[in-house]
């Protein structure tokens, strides 16, 4: 029997009523709030498209709030949290964020701007000095083709500035196939249990991928920037995101770890033939470790993440707490890589055709290439991680949509179509 399709029935059998029943209430009596624009009727079609997700095997389940004007005008959860359990989503179901993590590390870290405990044109090695002996590595090529690592120095020192843009050259070693990421790779970076002052020496024993400045380059700078975080705070990570924002927004489930057994039973799984994240490390949230991956180990559930996302449509403040200032959140959403940065962009450049890239999420800037272009709003931002959570940020629509899944092979698929069936329900 064919593993795929014999799981795909199973869980057919075992989520289609749980699946129906969310189902109903999205397809029609979702009651639309006065101000907001959107067709009720077109609302249906994400109903529909997540009952046939669920239905298909494709996802256990998932969550999509779409927000306008402060005010819900979709709010509804499909499957379930695993295929084992059962057990329906809810808001208060918890996620894994991946790379969602980025957009919470990136805010505090503009926060620590703010109090001028860091600043954007610092050396990363005024806090964290092994990094001042950092080589970038050049791929040569000889005439039989073979490639080799030459290591020169950088032309200038990377600074927290490239390390919130992505410009440092610090990278991944689980996609691609470059010198450097394979040297990545042999170096088993993350051997052990370790904190991430550990982590950022074994990142500073390694070569960069390109000069500082020169390549949006998707990898582990968050995480240094985390250990710069902690350096200039004096306190671990997770005090400083508690402290700065976590408890101010009310984000009680927001964090690294899942320790508490009740809470492990409000963790959202993927389907188990989908369940590679394929990013290079365990990330098991209920087993507590001394590193706080601040490139991708939160988790969340939707009561939280939803506040984090109105706060940013918001400009930085939410339920008249000021999270961030006007002209910091401004300087945070604007493009810092554009045509006149001498930032390059390759094959890997995640924020896609027509976004910039701001101090830590996506920034649309124009339509982009595509013949229609994609649908959205230029100022839009956006991120998302390997688990398929995603969240859009319009703030010419004064409206924010947030989907909380686990499914990292149909994410891309998953993502895109949402986006495509909210900007269709809109009425302008």
């Amino acid at each position: 029997m064919n593993f795929h399709f014999g799981f795909r029935s199973f869980v057919y059998g075992a989520l289609l009523s749980l699946g129906a029943m969310s189902l109903a209430r999205a397809e029609g009596t979702y009651e639309i709030p006065a101000g907001a624009h959107f067709n009720q009727d077109k609302l249906a079609k994400v109903g529909e498209f997540f009952k046939n997700e669920v239905a298909t095997g494709k996802i256990a389940g998932a969550t999509v709030l779409i927000q306008q004007h402060g005010k819900p005008v979709y709010h509804e959860a499909f499957g379930v949290q695993d295929v084992v359990s059962k057990a329906p989503i809810t808001d208060k179901t918890i996620f894994r964020l991946f790379s969602m993590t980025k957009a919470i590390t990136s805010v505090v870290a503009v926060q620590l701007m703010e109090d001028g405990k860091i600043k954007l044109d610092d050396p990363v090695s005024k806090y964290i000095p092994s990094f001042a002996n950092v080589k970038v590595g050049v791929e040569k090529k000889a005439e039989d083709g073979t490639k080799s690592l030459e290591l020169v120095p950088p032309t200038r020192p990377m600074t927290v500035h490239d390390l919130m843009t992505h410009t440092s050259g610090v990278t991944y070693g689980f996609y691609g196939d470059s010198l450097v990421r394979k040297a990545y790779r042999e170096a088993n970076i993350y051997a052990g249990d370790y904190d991430l002052a550990e982590f950022a020496e074994r990142i500073a024993k390694l070569p960069l991928h390109n000069q500082p400045g020169a390549l949006w380059q998707y990898g582990h700078s968050t995480d240094i920037l985390a250990r710069v975080m902690e350096i200039a705070a004096g306190k671990p990570l997770i005090d400083i995101m508690q402290e700065k924002l976590l408890t101010p927004l009310g984000m009680v489930d927001t964090g690294f770890f899942v320790t508490d057994p009740e809470k492990q039973k409000l963790l959202a799984q993927p389907v188990p033939n989908d369940a590679d994240f394929r990013v290079g490390r365990i990330n098991d949230p209920t087993v507590a470790k001394k590193i706080m991956f601040a490139s991708g180990g939160m988790v969340t559930t939707m009561a939280d993440y939803k506040r984090f996302a109105q706060m940013l449509l918001n400009g930085g403040s939410l339920d008249g707490k000021t999270i961030l200032k006007p002209e910091t959140f401004k300087l945070m959403v604007t493009d810092q890589i554009g045509p006149s940065s001498g930032v390059d962009r390759d094959y890997f450049y995640f924020p896609g055709d027509g976004f910039g890239f701001g101090l830590g999420l996506a920034v649309r800037t124009d339509p982009g290439n595509a013949k229609p272009p994609p649908p959205g709003d230029l100022g839009e931002l956006k991120w998302d991680g390997a688990s398929g959570c995603y969240f859009v940020i319009d703030p010419k629509q004064d409206m924010f949509f947030v989907l909380l899944e686990q499914t990292p092979s149909e994410r891309q698929r998953v993502q895109r179509t949402l986006k495509l069936m909210v900007y269709e329900a809109m009425e302008n």
